[in-house]
């Protein structure tokens, strides 16, 4: 089996990065998935794709595949680049901007 661990990125609905401080482990599926002719449905016969596991370190998942003897992939996540402005929020009210301000 082949699995994926991962640190979840932050959801477009989040200001803030909670739920983003564990590691997941999730199993790569083994078959494809198929279409229900009559419903139209999508589905698949693999229920290990449904297993999400999660880990307070990325050292405690690679421990749990090394355990259970899965191959594991682990991406590293992406540093996020901070928007500081020099003036802050401020700036936007500010009577002596350069540019126009629209909206």
């Amino acid at each position: 089996m082949r699995a994926r661990i991962y640190q979840p990125a932050k959801t477009a609905m989040q200001s803030g990065t909670a739920k983003t401080k564990t590691w997941v482990l999730d199993y790569e599926p083994d078959s494809a998935r198929v279409v229900d002719p009559l419903m139209g449905w999508t589905g698949s016969g693999d229920t290990q794709s449904q297993v999400r596991l999660r880990f307070d370190s990325k050292e405690a998942a690679l421990a749990y595949a090394a355990e259970k003897g899965i191959t594991a992939d682990v991406v590293e996540p992406q540093g996020r680049k901070h928007n500081i402005r020099p003036r802050g929020y401020g700036e936007n009210f500010a009577t002596d901007r350069k540019g126009a301000w629209t909206h």
